[in-house]
């Protein structure tokens, strides 16, 4: 007797721990949201490259003159590639997302959700004002290094609302970003790693840790 009223207590408890870290933690994050995100940098940064490359451009891998009138003449056009890559990727993982949280029955809109955004906005949103104005003064090259660092610690402090994890990806794209400071010339290389070949790894990770036995 007093043995089952043990069990259900510990099932209670359990059921009680799972609630709490529900409100307080969004747990549906999907691995393919990651994979997706990363193969969609990945075909941007392809066609960025090609751009690159067209004959009128120039482009040997260094920075020059003839590639920096290109830039500047193409800048409205870099800028709505990467509005749609953003646009797309944040559909899928929404699209993810919402697939595995209705699985799971939790609710895609809740407080841990809403404090997750939150989180993300501020970085992200300061991030975006940086890369505009470097932009609009000429120092386009330093873009991405400025989205990878602010989309960085975008993550690191929304992972205290989700899954831990993220963290190290967040840590990872600071990282990468600080670093392509000292390479302006390879950026769309660094872009394609932080945004494409880190998230499908991340996504990977992810899927094999939290979606594979559900």
């Amino acid at each position: 007797m007093l043995s089952e009223e043990k069990e259900n207590s510990l099932e209670t408890l359990a059921e009680i721990r799972d609630i709490m870290n529900r409100s307080a933690r969004f747990v549906s994050l999907s691995g393919w949201s990651g994979i997706w995100a990363g193969l969609t940098a990945i075909a941007g940064a392809t066609i960025a490259y090609i751009w690159l490359h067209e004959p009128q451009f120039k482009y040997t891998g260094k920075v020059n003159e003839a590639s920096l009138d290109y830039f500047d003449t193409y800048t409205v056009q870099f800028i709505k590639l990467g509005i749609a890559v953003f646009v797309v990727a944040l559909a899928g993982a929404i699209y993810f997302t919402y697939r595995k949280a209705h699985k799971l029955g939790h609710a895609l809109w809740n407080n841990a959700s809403r404090q997750m955004v939150t989180q993300l906005f501020f970085p992200l949103f300061a991030g975006g004002i940086f890369s505009m104005m470097f932009i609009y003064y000429g120092f386009g090259l330093f873009v991405v290094p400025a989205c990878l660092a602010f989309y960085g610690l975008a993550l690191i402090s929304a992972s205290r609302h989700t899954l831990s994890d993220i963290r190290y990806l967040g840590m990872l794209d600071v990282m990468l970003g600080c670093t392509s400071l000292f390479f302006p010339d390879y950026g769309l290389y660094f872009w394609a790693l932080g945004f494409g070949v880190l998230h499908i790894l991340y996504g990977a990770i992810m899927w094999n840790k939290y979606d594979k036995q559900d």
